[in-house]
């Protein structure tokens, strides 16, 4: 019986998997991987000191390979398991299927699966890669990528309304941390206030020129956490700020730009650095450029990359995450097609 991508989905997005809390989504797809004659594999992946949510699991946190067993694939398969928060769980109308992960990435992670199904049974050699942590530090990928199984090719799947990518932006990850010294309100002259250091910092960090690229278009800066201060009563011995860049090119030139505008106003520190990526077209495919950032980047050991999947990354991440019904089935399509494709150029 051919696999229904809509249940998969459903039952995947009632399972709460937020990053750092992946453990019993690896559970579920490891039993039913199992269950459908794949042999199937965990890849353990650290599991940081950070408290999951009641119900959501907080033990093994791990990556599932699968593959037929003892064939090594030509082809994988690959998404993620983590959501970012808040969970919600699965309802439906006649057109769409909603719920955190539905499109980012569990309904990637059913079509997939679906056209895996079919892949083996047409005789093409493939394998499933279902990885933790990419919302946060692609920490999955990094642990899997040390162990390769020898495939050519990689389709990796994120929201990108079933367009084949021909680029995706990569992502530095900066903090700044500024340190003063308090003292009472009314007194301002006598202590050091960080955080009037970390606001002039961040203005100067948003008047920032950032590299352009003609086909991939801007870098683009977010400022995504802010905190800091004791009191509204006392001057602020520390504070600090978390910013997000999406790159267009190299990081270099970019981090040389922060590290020059901040000075000694706060600590700097690159905590992720993931590459922008070029892809090959695919003559039969719509294409599309990411302006986001995939475990791409952390899978160098797995083949040639190709970035595939459905849903709309405008919901990704939202209240109203969704994804239609009809482009699950599209997507299966999709991913058959050009699996079959890459399998007939070996």
């Amino acid at each position: 019986m051919a696999i229904d991508p809509i249940h998969l989905t459903k039952q995947l997005v009632n399972i709460e998997s937020t990053t750092y809390c992946e453990g019993p989504a690896g559970v579920f797809l490891h039993e039913y991987l199992t269950s459908q004659r794949y042999a199937v594999e965990r890849m353990p992946v650290e599991q940081p000191d950070r408290a999951c949510t009641p119900g959501a699991g907080s033990g093994e946190r791990f990556n599932v390979y699968a593959a037929l067993p003892g064939i090594a694939p030509d082809i994988v398969l690959s998404t993620h398991m983590d959501t970012v928060p808040p969970f919600f769980g699965a309802t439906e109308d006649d057109e769409f299927l909603y719920g955190r992960g539905s499109c980012d990435a569990k309904g990637i992670i059913a079509a997939q699966v679906a056209a895996a199904d079919q892949l083996r049974e047409a005789g093409i050699k493939v394998g499933l890669l279902f990885l933790v942590g990419e919302e946060r530090d692609s920490a999955g990928a990094v642990v899997a990528n040390q162990s390769p199984k020898g495939s050519k090719f990689l389709i990796n799947g994120e929201p990108t309304d079933n367009r084949i990518a021909l680029a995706s932006k990569g992502a530095l990850r900066v903090e700044l941390r500024a340190k003063g010294r308090m003292a009472h309100s009314a007194y301002p002259e006598l202590g050091e206030s960080a955080i009037n250091k970390l606001v002039e910092a961040l203005h100067d960090v948003l008047a920032m020129p950032l590299p352009v690229e003609r086909e991939l278009g801007p870098s683009t800066l977010n400022i995504g956490l802010i905190e800091g201060g004791r009191a509204p009563n006392v001057i602020a011995d520390k504070a600090e700020a978390h910013i997000l860049i999406r790159l267009v090119g190299p990081s270099e030139e970019t981090k040389k730009a922060i590290l020059a505008t901040v000075g000694d106003r706060a600590d700097v520190v690159f905590s992720l650095d993931l590459p922008f990526v070029r892809m090959r077209k695919m003559d039969s495919l719509p294409t599309m450029i990411a302006s986001f950032t995939t475990d791409i980047p952390m899978l160098t050991a797995w083949g040639e990359p190709f970035l595939l999947g459905p849903g709309s990354i405008h919901v990704a991440h939202t209240p109203n995450e969704k994804i239609a019904k009809k482009e699950l089935f599209e997507a299966v399509d999709l991913y058959v097609e050009l699996a079959t494709s890459l399998a007939r150029s070996l």
